[in-house]
């Protein structure tokens, strides 16, 4: 495997130690397998799309997700 360009890679700020649960650990290798990205990418976007949804809270707004098919709407809340 070739070496990424200087341009493409990240620098590593931190490393940490997580302990997951069975069920979080079953799902972070289904994301792993159908999304092609590795376990630190994946991490990486979740503690990314977290802090977003965190900051939009904040700001007092609301998460809603729409069913395209029925336009069901549900508001989600994160505990």
């Amino acid at each position: 495997m070739a070496a990424k360009p200087a341009s493409d890679r990240q620098v590593v700020v931190d490393r940490i130690t997580v302990g997951l649960i069975p069920r979080t650990s079953d799902e972070l290798v289904e994301i792993q397998r159908s999304s092609g990205l590795s376990k630190t990418d994946v991490v990486n976007r979740a503690i990314s799309l977290y802090a977003f949804i965190e900051r939009q809270r904040r700001d007092g707004n609301e998460l809603i997700v729409r069913d395209r098919s029925t336009q069901q709407e549900l508001l989600v809340h994160l505990l």
